[in-house]
């Protein structure tokens, strides 16, 4: 069954996510995701925030940036996590955009190489191992967590390009992708991470989590065009959706249908009621995804 969830997005003042974190408790939404875009709210603060504000609905973070991040504190935080909230904690670590990696002095010469010693070490610190490890970045000398996670947690990767999907095959447990990927490019981005599993001999699942721009209500086109035009994405076919539960829930189907495994609408930046959102995405979209 396709998993369905709604994002908090940054855009809006910290002080909102109480309201609607407990909207998206009340009314049954699976998955509420945030994001940890620079200069505005920090992923792990909020995340804990909302998962103590709330009693069932997992909070994923997506995601992270790892240049930003010592893995030693990563691990730290998403284990006390699971550890105080067990199994509503969902982190992605990613690369973060380049850009702003840049301006904080934090750019990575190879963010591949980087992003892959993370997973790698990341998963092993969750997992309970004593890790001593000198790298080209990541460098680690006898560290093990104190309080690692109690059961397995999962460990998501953004990643957009062939290399970086090929790398959360192998060494990440789950794949966030952009609103910006279509379809056919869910299916691109399956056929690659699979590469990854492969070369990796890994067979476990591996969640792939989708993110979906939606609009709803007055003015959803507009809202919607204007959006993707300023993504400059305005000229791909099969990105977002505009229109009614029956409209949203049709276009979930459609990324499911090419391996997505959990579809996260993605409201736009100005979305008028953000608690009117995750409202509309469990009550009326989710009983059509299901159905």
């Amino acid at each position: 069954m396709t998993g369905l969830g709604a994002v908090f997005r940054p855009q809006l003042a910290p002080e909102r996510l109480r309201a609607v974190a407990r909207v998206a408790d009340e009314v049954g939404l699976e998955e509420l995701w945030l994001w940890e875009d620079c200069f505005r709210e920090g992923g792990i603060s909020t995340a804990a925030a909302a998962l103590a504000w709330t009693e069932r609905v997992r909070v994923g973070v997506g995601l992270l940036p790892v240049p930003l991040r010592n893995v030693a504190v990563t691990a730290m935080e998403a284990a006390t996590l699971h550890r105080m909230f067990p199994g509503r904690a969902v982190l992605g670590v990613g690369h973060g955009v380049q850009d702003w990696m840049g301006q904080v002095g934090a750019r990575a010469e190879s963010p591949l190489t980087l992003l892959r010693e993370h997973l790698l070490a990341l998963r092993a610190l969750l997992g309970g191992e004593r890790v001593t490890t000198r790298g080209r970045y990541v460098r680690l000398d006898d560290v093990a967590l104190d309080w690692p996670p109690e059961q397995a947690v999962e460990v998501l990767a953004g990643a957009t390009g062939p290399r970086s999907l090929r790398l959360a095959g192998e060494a990440a447990d789950g794949t966030v992708l952009t609103s910006n990927t279509p379809p056919d490019g869910v299916r691109r981005a399956r056929r690659l991470i699979d590469e990854g599993r492969a070369a990796a001999g890994r067979s476990e699942a591996h969640r792939v989590v989708v993110y979906l721009l939606t609009a709803t209500g007055p003015g959803a086109d507009e809202r919607l065009r204007d959006e993707l035009v300023a993504e400059g994405v305005g000229d791909v076919p099969d990105l977002g959706v505009a229109g009614d539960a029956e409209a949203v829930a049709g276009a979930v189907r459609r990324l499911a249908e090419a391996g997505a495994d959990t579809v996260i609408l993605q409201p736009t930046g100005d979305e008028p009621d953000p608690e009117g959102f995750v409202r509309f995405a469990a009550e009326q979209v989710r009983p059509l995804v299901v159905a």
